[in-house]
């Protein structure tokens, strides 16, 4: 049941089991989770059913870090589906080691370890509409079976291939829209913008969540139990911004709530000649295995990687890596190329905000040769166009202390909150982990035979390259350890010190691996689903499920 949150009257409370804060992929999850097992939802969607400019700019902020870094348009989406309107669709789980406690890493480890998480991994593929829960590089490479997608051999055993697999990608808002509208325990309510978490006097007990519109409306929603899952920034700023009881906020007795953000940075470097015969592979290069239908099979696309074996990053201390090939095509950055490419997304209905097919159309008219060069090459492939091919690569954040989010002191938005401030750092390991992965890799695919390759000279030591970038995974900011001095929530995410309050999505990750996070967090909702509905089952109060006006 969907419920205009305008339309409401003044001063309504909402009574419900379970109050989820956030209509995304964790939220949505967790909702049709609890739905099948018999448990009253109230589900709070700051948006509708499509993006309007008032909602998105409740998610702008300040960027005090030290180079720009956009965390707001195009990276988050606030409506019915949060950023899996924004997602590229790409999925794997992480590795072995990404839950482990690795020596050389500061504040590494999970509670617990993947064996813990496989058989939630294992769900996210109906849920996520990906293929068979097979990674194997093997695998895939003889179900595609085609002679100009192929692995490449390489031969030092300090590198490894992985296999990522791509979901459609699901949007949730439009995919689970009358599943979530047919059910008859769960009630959407849109245009519902928290703006205070209330607790009892003690700070351990959430009583009630304070909701406001931007029409002016008001009300509050009231449950047994409350999950917060509007994303990595945005639930460590509710939590923040909840300082009636705990001045520093809502669970942030230890100073932990909004330290620890993370992204995954990214650097495009490097110069790669392949020999004759593999300058045709499409299975390693961004360019032809993004989305792309001759590099499926099983009804999936999928995407070829490589990594560094544990064993190397042991040695060399280093973080975890991706590492693939990006070719270059003319026209390349150019504006009718830019142009053409936000016309490809919106086709797989990203959002991005402000754009315009008229004004995307009439720069491309204006940028024929550019435009014509980059489509033709994009959609026939010839490798005689190619101007180059570069190194893309991605690296595991170090959790870092220092790089957080805040509340800004003087800037509030339109309800009347503060806005966010954030203040993304990266320590000098992720420049060694991107100097040494590419090195080792360039140096392995020479002695394969496979190409020659020039790499740019080394950043460790150095000023960040210009064009450095994020790729908008927002984790880390209420993070998950046994301990209350370590972490902001317990390995049930639940908040250290309260009885009801559980945060949900990857701001709880304590570190990120160098994968994309949605499977995970996909898989976390699940896990979390499991233990509020035993926590349910096993109290002994009744819940009350009426919506009346105060």
């Amino acid at each position: 049941m969907f419920i205009d949150t305008r339309r409401v009257e003044e001063g309504t409370v909402v009574e419900s089991a379970v109050c989820i804060i956030g209509g995304g992929v964790a939220g949505i999850t967790l909702a049709m989770e609890l739905d099948k097992q018999g448990i009253d939802v109230c589900l709070l969607e700051s948006g509708g059913f499509a993006p309007d400019d008032d909602t998105r700019d409740l998610c702008r902020g300040e960027d005090v870090g030290e180079w720009r870094y956009n965390f707001a348009d195009g990276s988050r989406s606030r409506f019915l589906g949060g950023s899996s309107n924004c997602w590229g669709g790409w999925c794997r789980p992480l590795d072995p080691w990404d839950f482990e406690k690795r020596d050389w890493i500061d504040h590494s480890g999970w509670p617990f370890g993947l064996e813990e998480m496989l058989p939630y991994y294992a769900r996210t593929h109906e849920l996520l509409k990906l293929g068979p829960n097979n990674f194997d590089p093997e695998f895939w490479e003889k179900s595609i079976g085609r002679p100009d997608v192929r692995r490449i051999p390489l031969v030092t055993g300090k590198v490894r291939d992985t296999i990522s697999q791509f979901s459609p990608p699901a949007r949730f808002g439009k995919m689970y829209r009358e599943t979530l509208k047919r059910s008859q325990r769960i009630r959407v309510f849109l245009y519902a913008n928290v703006v205070n978490i209330d607790s009892d006097r003690s700070a351990r007990t959430v009583t009630r969540v304070q909701v406001a519109t931007l029409s002016g409306r008001r009300m509050d929603v009231k449950a047994r139990t409350f999950i917060l899952a509007t994303g990595g920034i945005e639930n460590a700023r509710l939590l923040l911004a909840s300082n009636k009881v705990q001045s520093a906020g809502l669970g942030n007795g230890n100073d932990l709530v909004g330290r620890f953000f993370m992204d995954h940075p990214r650097l495009f470097s490097g110069s790669i000649k392949f020999t004759r015969e593999w300058s045709r592979n499409k299975l390693p290069d961004v360019k032809y295995h993004y989305q792309n239908a001759a590099v499926a099979a099983h009804g999936t696309c999928v995407a070829h990687q490589f990594a560094l074996t544990p064993e190397v990053m042991q040695e060399e201390g280093i973080l975890n890596a991706r590492a693939w090939f990006c070719s270059v095509f003319p026209g390349e950055g150019s504006e009718g190329a830019q142009a053409l490419f936000r016309c490809k997304q919106a086709l797989s209905q990203k959002e991005q905000a402000g754009w315009s097919m008229w004004r995307d159309a009439l720069t491309m008219a204006m940028h024929p040769l550019d435009t014509i060069g980059y489509g033709y090459t994009r959609l026939f492939q010839p490798r005689w166009l190619i101007r180059g091919v570069k190194f893309q690569i991605i690296v595991e954040p170090e959790p870092n202390r220092d790089s957080r989010v805040m509340l800004s002191p003087d800037q509030k938005d339109q309800l009347g909150m503060n806005r966010v401030r954030v203040d993304w750092r990266l320590t000098s390991k992720v420049q060694r982990t991107f100097d040494r992965t590419l090195a080792i890799l360039a140096d392995d695919m020479r002695k394969s035979g496979v190409a020659s390759v020039e790499l740019d000279e080394p950043i460790e030591g150095k000023k960040w390259p210009a064009d450095l970038e994020g790729t908008w995974h927002h984790m880390g900011t209420t993070r998950m350890h046994d301990s209350p001095k370590e972490g902001v929530v317990d390995r049930d995410c639940k908040v250290h010190g309260m009885s009801n309050l559980y945060i949900a999505g990857s701001s709880v990750f304590p570190t990120s691996g160098a994968n994309f996070p949605t499977i995970t967090l996909a898989a976390l909702a699940f896990r979390l689903s499991e233990h509020v509905t035993k926590e349910l089952r096993n109290a002994t109060a009744p819940s009350n499920l009426s919506m009346q006006a105060a």
